[in-house]
Formats: structure tokens, C-alpha cells, sequence
């Protein structure tokens, strides 16, 4: 499912949305140019493994990564292909500026790092608990996890909004917020739990910093809200 619009108005212009957004494409053309997506992507990437020494990192380039606690931060706004920043960034578009309509520009800022950094934290936990030594080394990269758990305030503040939806490519459809949101959490649960019983089914996405982003914002949003976003218009 890919979400179109939404019929939620906001007070103001999203110009943390929209910063975040600049932000994303103009790393992701930092990364297309000099020496290209995949050495930034190993470079600059966030590593599970970072945390207990040496990385095995699957790769030929020559590099020597950030330390986790640089790259915990510069993973967020970098992505590996124009589909995965595409994607992203059009969820951050219509699901963001409402929630930053709720909780004013400079909160809602500090807020979406701190959900990347618990998303990063979660996929952390998981991926050294119940991963091996090479999935803990494969860099993990994406605003998703800081964009889910905007999704996550999202269900709460707003599980009544109307959600234009793009289905199967060719069907297009309003879907009530709630079930939007929740066939998504859904898909990343199934999918995450399918993961840890077998990771080469993962497809080297990060299902549980989705998890855990969603989990950050559905359980600090009611605690950082300053006002109700507007109510949808129909």
C-alpha cells in the first residue's frame, strides 16, 4: 500500500517536514556523487556490531566506519536507492507535517531524531541478541525508523483521518488512518518475526527499528503534544 494524501489541513506551513525532507535528497545527492551510494552506505552507515568491537564488513572497499555513536545519526538521513528514498520520504511528507502541527517545529525536530535513535536502538538489541557476527555488520541505513514512529503518533493523534491509498499499483482507494497504519505495524511485526527465524527472508530490511519506531512514537506523543492537530475535512 502506498498512502497518496491524507484530509488532514494543518495551521501552519511543515517547514520541519519539509527541512527534513531537503535534508534526506540532498545527502542522498551527496551519496550519488564523489565516490558513489555504496561507499557512503559502508562508510557512513550505522553498524550493530560497532558496539562490541570489530566489524566484519562485507566488503572490498577500503574504508574505516564512524563510531556507532556518529553513525547512529548520519544513517538517518542517508538511503540506498532512489525507491527507498522515494518511499520514505513520501510517508515523512503526509504523515509528518500534521504531527509537527501538533507538537511545533523545534519539539517535533528533537522528537524525530529521538524516535530514529530508539528505532536504531531496537534493531540494536535484536540484531545482537538473535543475529550472527555478519548481520550485525551489514550497516544499517534509513529514515524509516525515525519516519515510523511519526507514523506511530499519527495512529493516536489521528486514526479517524482519511488516507488516499495506491493498492496493488492500480487500485486506488480511502483507507481510515487506523487501518491504514495498522495492516503497516502488522506487516512489519509478521515480517520481522519471520526475520529472526530466517534472515536471509528479511531482504536487509531493518523490521524491527520500524517496530521500535512506532512503539517510541505511539508511547511519547501524548507526553510532547503541545495542542490536537486540526481534525480531517470530511
Amino acid at each position: 500500500m502506498l498512502p497518496l494524501h491524507d484530509n488532514v489541513p494543518t495551521r501552519s506551513f511543515p517547514v520541519v517536514t519539509v527541512g527534513l525532507v531537503v535534508a534526506n535528497f540532498l545527502v542522498w545527492f551527496w551519496e550519488l556523487g564523489g565516490r558513489g551510494v555504496d561507499y557512503h552506505v559502508f562508510k557512513d552507515g550505522y553498524y550493530p556490531c560497532a558496539l562490541q568491537g570489530l566489524c566484519q564488513i562485507p566488503t572490498s572497499i577500503p574504508i574505516h566506519p564512524l563510531p556507532w555513536y556518529e553513525g547512529a545519526f548520519t544513517s538517518m538521513f542517508m538511503h540506498a536507492s532512489w525507491q527507498h528514498i522515494l518511499g520514505n520520504m513520501l510517508f515523512l511528507w503526509i504523515f509528518g507535517n500534521n504531527i509537527e502541527d501538533a507538537l511545533g517545529p523545534v519539539r517535533f525536530l528533537l522528537w524525530y531524531v529521538g524516535g530514529g535513535l530508539a528505532a536504531t536502538a531496537l534493531q540494536t538489541f535484536v540484531t545482537l541478541d538473535f543475529g550472527n557476527a555478519s548481520a550485525a555488520s551489514v550497516p544499517n541505513i534509513g529514515a524509516s525508523g525515525a519516519i515510523s514512529a511519526v507514523l506511530g503518533a499519527y495512529f493516536l493523534l489521528l486514526p479517524n483521518a482519511k488516507v488516499l491509498t495506491l493498492i496493488f499499483f492500480f487500485i486506488v482507494r480511502e483507507i481510515q488512518a487506523f487501518w491504514f497504519l495498522f495492516i503497516w505495524i502488522g506487516f512489519q511485526i509478521l515480517d520481522g518475526g519471520l526475520a529472526l527465524e530466517h534472515p536471509e527472508a528479511g531482504g536487509g530490511v531493518a523490521f524491527f527499528a520500524h517496530i521500535g519506531g512506532f512503539a517510541f512514537g505511539m508511547l511519547t506523543v501524548y507526553a510532547v503534544a503541545k495542542r490536537r492537530p486540526l481534525r480531517p475535512s470530511y
